[in-house]
């Protein structure tokens, strides 16, 4: 059924009306406590407990206890005092999102006014209302952590695996399941599901990932929520910068040709920050901004030999002709360019009032290695991306337990991939040039490529959020949010002289082919109950979801661009619902160990590319090469299982044991049509591919003592992911295969099916001397399907890649000179240099050679032998790169 959007939206707002509290979406944190006598251990009604530096605090009720909400994540000093007593002050508390730091005082008798005793936090190594697997970076350890974007960040987190394309994947689900988000807004790109907006991780304050059950206040993910909060504003003024140089340095010249010419350019970064109270305007407005810009040449290098216009006839053996009008020099094809931008304001009028506004962008201009251009490097294309974000948050505490907040946000994604910008340039070569190769092992020797892609995604959202503290032991939380997109599509190939190209870059070309705006929308709400009893902490929530493409679909499948329907057209596709409940527990067993576990069911419609492909419902003929999108796809699900115990051992040390199962259903495939006429097919997209993941992960963590000054984190996780099928596009490719493949009738590994994987990290920082952070990856091989000559010689992904690690290292040593903190550092990353094999051959499971040399007999070699094909370095990891440089800030407050 059909369902307009107008009562939808009306009884979702009613549903929310019903109850009395909305969540904090997961920008704040929460600090717990009792005051006692130190002497007798009697509570102290009346005590007040305030942050330094700050207006939050709370006062002790009745039992000595307090709370204190809303409080944004990073370091303070907790400060407890009462009238006959020393005042007390907790140093270096941390909070985190989401969580409950739990603080007690116990305050000694004194006749003596403002006197004062000072203790130093500790860390705590397990968390009493953990319900779910979570970890969480804070703004002081990315800045030891030898990372340079954002994404190296999660990449050392447990759980998440890294496939052979970049894309990343939490226990085990598809890469688009993942959910970003900034200052509690969403920012992931409905139309891959990748992130929409990159951030700086130098303005980061804290990140956190959840690769367990998610409470209620997510949606629209099924394998993970990274959730990121940006620096707000400092009190006083501070600036600083980072700059620094680098290049590569490898002894594996022969596969990274021109990788041995030193450059310190060729890797560069600068970036600078300041921060403070907006000038002559008060200390009640703020403002935090920050540029950077970041350029990598890359290590992967072309030759030009050929130029695009370049022509060439290898038909005849006796009688081969051949231009070659480059000059030999080098260039670089898998550079690029980076800027980021980040510009806050945080107004308070008040102590309950924040209001801020943030714009975060980025852009980025990029090449990927193109095997085939090696020798006629400009005639591949290049890629931009272009993100920007505007929000407006207000967050207003009603009362010391309660408090709401209002985000609207606006975001916009811009994707481009051409050689020239106007596909009618003159420039765009006869695509019959593309197809002058000497052979099937041969480089191209002239050509341009066709392929012209330009596509926009606009995000317009509003959501209202409150949290309320109803008891000591209820935080209700509930939400509502309405979404509505913006997609355009434009696809194409480009033309010569006027006339459309065709050649070998046709097919990828077609599937798209054509232009469109859509207007998905997608309305949320729910809520959810924390309930911290003494033995036990609950998370139950339940969250209601809405979504309808506002597209299309054909009625007569076998007709699908209505040529002999007869006028049965098309039909407006039907609006989804989905309801899930999700909880979790945590409960001690000791006052050093707490067990968890949680249950919950997850949703999300698929990438939007996949409703909106191929607009114009057109059957390429002559057999199955068409892709169709599908505007009425259901949405996917998983069911989620996990549980886990924590303990501290000798104060120092945090162990974690969890175990997980998924069970993956209505994943996105492909279904094969025939039409009409005789022979020519077509592959729809639908819900009918399935999985299942289950693994355990032991993480253990050892916080650093003013004795060794060492930190160490270290994390193993086993896993398996198997399904039916890894790629949407599984059963289209079979069935275009000669013969078809049979499609897989049981669960196979998927291609991120990796076993094991162990993250760790060591960090020793004495600040009278130097510093040393390492960490260091070992990842088991992933699957690949053995084949020879192209025939496959067993079933799906039986084979295995051998498996991978590497090393980096960052040294550094700070020192501060009047109000100025200098910090000289140098990094190295995959310090050995090793050869980690991201692709292999399917004849032998290596990337370094092949059996192809045993069935392709002799072969003319004018443009390149058969060795030099073969040696394919993308098939390969980033060599050793070296950095150099400084970092420098001025606090106006020390």
């Amino acid at each position: 059924m059909i369902l307009s959007q107008k009562p939808i939206i009306g009884l979702v707002v009613l549903f929310v009306v019903m109850f009395t509290g909305t969540p904090q979406a997961g920008q704040t944190g929460k600090i717990a406590g009792q005051v006692i006598d130190a002497a007798t251990g009697e509570p102290l009604p009346g005590a007040n407990i305030y942050l330094e530096g700050t207006s939050m605090g709370a006062a002790a009720d009745m039992d000595g206890e307090f709370y204190i909400l809303n409080i944004p994540p990073g370091t303070y000093t907790v400060i407890a005092t009462m009238m006959g007593y020393q005042q007390m002050r907790i140093s270096d508390v941390r909070v985190s999102v989401d969580r409950t730091t739990q603080v007690d005082f116990e305050l000694k008798e004194t006749a003596v006014e403002g006197e004062q005793v000072t203790i130093v936090a500790k860390q705590p190594l397990i968390q009493q209302d953990f319900t779910a697997t979570s970890s969480s970076v804070s703004s002081e350890e990315i800045e030891v952590m030898p990372v340079e974007r954002f994404k190296d960040i999660l990449q050392l987190q447990a759980g998440i695996v890294e496939d052979t394309q970049g894309g990343l994947h939490i226990r085990g689900g598809r890469s688009e399941e993942i959910a970003y988000m900034v200052d509690g807004v969403p920012v992931s790109d409905p139309f891959s599901g990748n992130m929409a907006v990159d951030v700086d991780q130098g303005n980061v304050q804290e990140v956190k990932v959840i690769s367990g059950t998610f409470n209620a206040e997510y949606g629209k993910v099924m394998s993970g929520v990274v959730e990121i909060v940006t620096k707000d504003p400092a009190k006083e003024l501070k600036t600083g910068g980072t700059v620094y140089l680098g290049d590569y340095l490898s002894n594996h010249d022969i596969l990274f040709p021109n990788i041995d010419t030193i450059n310190p350019f060729s890797l560069s970064n600068i970036q600078a920050n300041i921060t403070g109270p907006v000038p002559f305007l008060g200390k009640n407005l703020g403002f935090y901004a920050s540029l950077r810009r970041f350029h990598n040449e890359g290590w992967l290098y072309g030759k030009r030999k050929f130029m695009p216009t370049d022509s060439s006839n290898f038909q005849s053996p006796d009688a081969v002709y051949m231009e070659q009008t480059g000059d030999g020099s080098y260039v670089p094809m898998n550079s690029t360019e980076e800027y980021y931008g980040n510009f806050k304001l945080v107004y308070k009028p008040g102590s309950s009032v924040k209001l801020s506004y943030n714009f975060l962008g980025d852009f980025s201009h990029y090449r990927y290695y193109n095997h085939l251009f090696k020798y006629n490097p400009e005639g591949d294309v290049t890629n931009e991306e272009f993100g920007y974000t505007h929000m407006m948050l207000l967050n207003h505490m009603l009362n010391p337990s309660t408090f709401y907040t209002v985000k609207l946000s606006s975001y916009h994604f811009n994707y481009k991939s051409y050689l020239y910008e106007d596909p009618d340039d003159p420039r765009y070569a006869n695509p019959v040039l593309l197809m002058n190769r000497e052979d099937a092992y041969s480089f191209l020797t002239g050509g341009t490529n066709m392929t012209h892609f330009y596509r926009t995604t606009t995000v317009n959202l509003g959501k209202v959020d409150l949290t309320s503290q109803i008891s000591k032991i209820h935080q209700i939380k509930s939400g509502f949010e309405i979404k509505r997109n913006t997609l355009t599509m434009q696809a194409q190939t480009a033309t010569y002289k006027g006339e459309e190209g065709g050649g070998i870059f046709d097919a990828s070309a077609f599937f798209n082919k054509g232009e469109y705006t859509h207007h998905p929308v997608e309305v949320a709400a729910y809520v959810q109950d924390k309930i911290e009893l003494d033995n036990m902490t609950l998370n139950v929530g339940l969250r209601y979801d809405y979504f309808h493409s506002n597209g299309s679909v054909p009625v007569d499948l076998r007709d699908p661009g209505n040529e002999r329907s007869q006028g049965k057209g098309y039909k407006e596709a039907e609006a989804k619902h989905q309801v899930s409940p999700r909880i979790g527990i945590a409960f001690p067993i000791s006052s050093k160990g707490v067990f968890h576990t949680s249950y919950g069911h997850f949703f999300q419609i698929p990438p939007y590319e996949y409703l909106y492909m191929n607009p114009r419902f057109v059957v390429a003929p002559g057999g199955l090469n068409t892709l169709m999108g599908n505007a009425n796809l259901d949405p996917q699900s998983t069911v989620i299982y996990e549980i886990g115990f924590q303990q501290e051992l000798l104060n120092q040390i945090g162990i974690d044991v969890t175990g997980f199962y998924k069970d993956i259903r209505n994943l996105l495939g492909t279904r094969i049509y025939e039409t009409y006429v005789l022979g020519d097919r077509y592959a729809r997209y639908e819900n009918r591919d399935y999985g299942n993941v289950r693994g355990i992960t032991l993480s253990v963590n050892k916080r650093p003592t003013q004795y060794d000054y060492l930190t160490v984190s270290f994390d193993y996780t086993y896993q398996i992911a198997e399904g039916n099928a890894s790629d949407p596009n599984h059963a289209f490719y079979n069935n275009q295969a000669d013969p078809p493949k049979k499609s897989n009738i049981q669960v196979v590994p998927l291609n991120w099916d990796q076993r094991h994987t162990v993250n760790l990290s060591v960090s020793y920082h004495n600040p009278r001397l130097i510093g040393i952070s390492m960490t260091g990856q070992f990842q088991s091989g992933l699957p690949y399907t053995p084949a020879f000559q192209n025939e496959e010689s067993t079933f799906q992904n039986s084979g295995r890649k051998p498996f991978n690690y590497t090393l980096d290292l960052r040294i550094f040593r700070q020192f501060t000179l009047w109000h100025m903190k200098y910090n000289f550092f140098i990094k190295i990353y995959n310090v050995l240099d090793r050869k980690n094999e991201l692709e292999v051959y399917a004849d032998t499971g290596r990337a370094g050679y092949s059996l192809v040399s045993q069935y392709v007999g002799e072969r003319q070699a004018h443009v390149n032998n058969l060795e030099e094909w073969l040696r394919q370095p993308q098939f390969y990891s980033e060599p050793r790169k070296i950095l150099i440089g400084f970092d420098v800030s001025f606090d106006q407050s020390q």
